[in-house]
């Protein structure tokens, strides 16, 4: 559905988008990563032919953005991080206005004005002023807007800035909910939203793509190691923790025991060792042996913004459900 190929933007001696490749194939919501300034609202003003490529090419449902940009707007709904409302028009006027601007009539109009209304949640409000409107419910209308026309393609720039948490999570809801019908790119600094609506991750730094991948093996390349959580507990409850970490440390194969967390019914630990050597076994046997009892042992997770932060150098700025600020080399 979408192809980037070398695509570069060059603002005088400034390169805001580096020779970046990637596909997100029909029906997918991935995920669009980065920190403040690595590129990606150029990118995506490039691929909504807002802005001209400085080289390389970009197709949107098999049209080119350069030469075909009127083909591409067609298929295409934007949502940019601050909507395009005019403050003087009311809900429904708006929307009325902008379904006429992409083309559509009549009961038509009408039709997709209602459906936009009801799935972004905002027929209470659809006759009151956008000037008036709360943040939250602004967005919303920025949202119906973009999907009006019922496009092929949507890309989400920060959609669930300003909203209070149930309105994230029904926002969250309806964009799972077009999966299948459109294709869906969602910028966001809010990782847990990225790892519970997307499908596949593209993550961009200084310009550079610098990873793509579904979020799952994303995590297992953020592993160096593979890491388990192991809860260990005494029939007792007098547990040496230091013990514990003794025991396990003389594992073959563990590399590190970090002691995590006192629970209710033991003591949590993470036990690293180096990819390939399996020591889950020896790890059971070891507890087992020293007379304490194994509760649990799982893998332990790695995060999205641990793996975020691996592939940007550290560039954490926004990782969590707070404003961006603009992207500085855009």
């Amino acid at each position: 559905m979408i192809k980037v190929s070398e695509l570069t933007k060059k603002y005088a001696r400034t390169t805001a988008v580096d020779h970046i490749s990637f596909e997100v194939e029909k029906g997918q919501i991935v995920g669009f990563l980065g920190p403040n300034g690595a590129g990606k609202t150029t990118t995506m003003r490039m691929l909504t032919c807002f802005l001209p490529p400085t080289s390389g090419t970009a197709t949107v449902a098999g049209f080119d953005v350069l030469e075909q940009p009127m083909e591409v707007k067609k298929r295409i709904g934007y949502l940019p991080e601050m909507p395009p409302l005019y403050q003087e028009m009311r809900a429904t006027e708006y929307l009325m206005f902008v379904g006429k601007l992409k083309g559509l009539s009549g009961a038509e109009l009408k039709q997709r004005v209602d459906t936009a209304c009801e799935r972004c949640a905002i027929t209470d409000v659809k006759n009151r002023l956008l000037g008036k409107l709360s943040k939250g419910y602004r967005q919303r209308v920025g949202l119906a807007q973009a999907m009006l026309h019922n496009p092929d393609v949507l890309i989400l720039d920060e959609p669930t800035a300003g909203l209070d948490p149930k309105q994230i999570n029904e926002t969250r809801d309806l964009i799972k909910s077009l999966a299948g019908d459109h294709t869906i790119i969602l910028s966001t600094h809010i990782l847990p939203e990225v790892e519970q609506t997307c499908e596949q991750v593209i993550i961009i730094s200084k310009g550079k793509v610098v990873a793509t991948d579904s979020v799952s093996n994303l995590r297992a390349r953020g592993r160096g190691a593979e890491s388990m959580l192991v809860e260990v507990a005494s029939r007792d409850g007098a547990l040496d923790t230091a013990a514990v970490r003794e025991r396990l440390e003389n594992v073959a194969g563990v590399s590190r025991v970090t002691f995590k967390e006192k629970r209710q019914n033991g003591s949590a630990f993470e036990v690293e060792n180096r990819r390939g050597n399996f020591v889950r076994g020896d790890l059971a046997r070891a507890v087992v042996q020293a007379g304490w009892d194994l509760n649990e042992m799982r893998p332990a997770s790695v995060s999205l913004e641990e793996i975020f932060l691996q592939l940007t150098g550290g560039q954490a700025e926004a990782a969590t459900e707070t404003p961006k600020v603009k992207e500085a080399a855009q």
